[in-house]
């Protein structure tokens, strides 16, 4: 083992994801099996800024492989994101004779390992969101956990609907990513869903779906929308509205990030804890593990942010890109205007719809 890697520390940063303290375990066991010393830094980048370290053993990360959360916590720190904080931050890494750090969590942590690396401080990124907005890897930690759940969650809200002969509309989270309702909506058998990656179209891609839907004497329906679009409030008024049925808004919001890890997000996790271990003690810095063909591999962290997670395509062909062409022309009229509100999470505004094209434009997320 080289010398300048005798001392690691791990930290977890941004939001809470379940399989994060997995990783946490791993990290601890393989580098005191690999003879170094390893830290375990508490809030994250706060705890460089604040000393709030404390050396890890075997004991310190029994039994939490199936805890939800961070035992580590985790937090966002304003005072780290400026020039000085990162200097004091791997200043004090140098004081305990840390070189290396593993930074778990997602773009924004990576971004602040970056920054670490670049002060002299190896870092290594471990994919910790429930998002999977990772661009590099095909798979993030908490995410298989939050979509179980929110799947739990809408088969829940779907026995309330049919027994109501009702319109859920539930938002799940995932930020600009769609991936957690794409794969949820597939799994429930949504009537319609509405990710941020593919352009929609309020008539054809929801209403379109469910009178198609009524057709076949289903009198209840389930749209999943993802956090990117957001406005479901307006549009399940707009669907009740519509079509003359009861509907009604639900948003899952941070039920998806407790929880026990599965078994996928508690292996995955562990592999990548371990590798990133082994990037340190070879003195490699400035990386992400990452998840690619079901294998893991290492990425450098400037790729990461050049890049654009975009949706599967496999999936998005799957659910979203029916030929629905012919049925929506039947039913809306080409010409037809159609005024729609639909929220963002900034503001609420009334967006005009042209449906001549099937396809309204977009920009930040909304309808245009």
């Amino acid at each position: 083992m080289s010398q300048t890697q005798k001392s690691i520390a791990v930290l977890t940063s941004g939001g809470d994801a379940p399989g994060m303290n997995a990783a946490v375990r791993a990290v601890v066991r393989a580098g005191v099996n690999k003879g170094m010393k390893v830290y375990g830094v508490y809030r994250g980048y706060n705890g460089l800024l604040n000393g709030d370290v404390e050396e890890m053993n075997l004991r310190s990360v029994s039994d939490i492989i199936g805890n939800g959360g961070t035992m580590l916590y985790t937090a966002r720190s304003e005072e780290y994101a400026t020039p000085a904080g990162i200097q004091r931050a791997a200043d004090f890494c140098r004081s305990i004779g840390v070189s290396g750090v593993v930074v778990i969590g997602g773009d924004g942590s990576f971004r602040g390992a970056r920054c670490l690396t670049n002060a002299g401080i190896n870092c290594i990124g471990v994919p910790g969101t429930i998002d999977n907005d990772i661009a590099c890897s095909e798979y993030t930690v908490g995410f298989d956990t939050a979509m179980n759940t929110a799947i739990q969650m809408v088969d829940r809200i779907r026995d309330t609907a049919q027994s109501h002969d009702r319109c859920s509309v539930v938002e799940v989270m995932g930020r600009r990513c769609g991936d957690i309702a794409l794969q949820t909506g597939i799994a429930t058998g949504a009537t319609a869903i509405l990710v941020p990656e593919v352009q929609y179209n309020i008539e054809r891609d929801v209403i379109a779906r469910i009178i198609n839907t009524q057709k076949t004497g289903k009198k209840h329906f389930i749209v999943v929308v993802a956090e990117g679009v957001g406005g479901v409030r307006d549009l399940a008024k707009y669907v009740e509205q519509r079509l003359g049925i009861e509907a009604r808004a639900t948003v899952l919001g941070h039920v998806q990030r407790g929880g026990s890890p599965t078994l996928r997000d508690r292996v995955v996790a562990s592999q990548m804890g371990f590798k990133a271990v082994e990037l340190l003690e070879q003195n490699i810095g400035n990386r992400v593990v990452a998840m690619q063909g079901g294998g893991l591999l290492t990425n450098d962290m400037v790729l990461q942010f050049s890049r654009k997670h975009k949706a599967n395509e496999d999936w998005v062909n799957f659910k979203l890109n029916y030929k629905q062409k012919k049925l929506y022309d039947a039913i809306v009229n080409k010409e037809a205007i159609v005024k729609f509100s639909i929220g963002t999470k900034k503001a609420t505004d009334t967006y005009t719809a042209l449906y001549s094209d099937g396809l309204p434009l977009k920009k930040d997320n909304a309808l245009v």
